[in-house]
């Protein structure tokens, strides 16, 4: 009984000696995550460089640990950030709070939230773990341009724009 109990041991080392290494030598490789994964909030645009956020502020109201600080603003004509009549100003994110459930992202009603795959996630204080709109918001696409914006007048007329069904 000793002799099978030890070779059964030695056959699991011999295996294991041959089987590839798991180790990640992280920063410089990282790891690769799954596709349901919640990471880091990114604010989106719309291809024209609008930000999709129209400051409903629904994401905050679904947030179960009160994370989410939405402040919103008028649009014009004139300087316009999104589609809609209003836009967030003041978009914050207490990561300290954050449990990253996604239930803000299911509220969202444009799809402007969306946790992405990024897990850096590290602070030296309290405030710099406060993201505010600046950190969170994608940059301008290539066919896009800043905000605020400067529209010829009636060019965006609804605050949501015609959506496709969800895929996933």
């Amino acid at each position: 009984m000793f002799i099978v109990e030890l070779a059964r041991g030695l056959w699991v080392i011999l295996r294991s000696m041959f089987e590839k290494p798991v180790t990640y030598q992280y920063p410089e490789v990282k790891r690769p995550v799954h596709a349901r994964f919640k990471g880091r909030h990114n604010l989106h645009r719309y291809e024209n460089g609008l930000e999709k956020c129209i400051g409903c502020a629904l994401c905050a109201a679904a947030c179960p640990s009160d994370a989410i600080f939405v402040e919103s603003a008028e649009n014009t004509d004139e300087v316009r950030y999104s589609p809609g009549e209003r836009y967030a100003s003041t978009y914050e994110i207490n990561m300290l709070r954050c449990i990253f459930c996604g239930y803000c992202e299911d509220a969202c009603p444009t799809e402007a939230i969306v946790l992405g795959d990024n897990y850096e996630l590290s602070f030296y204080d309290r405030r710099s773990a406060i993201y505010t709109k600046e950190m969170l918001i994608m940059p301008v696409p290539e066919a896009g341009k800043p905000t605020p914006q400067k529209v010829e007048p009636g060019k965006f007329t609804r605050s949501i724009p015609v959506m496709e069904n969800p895929k996933d």
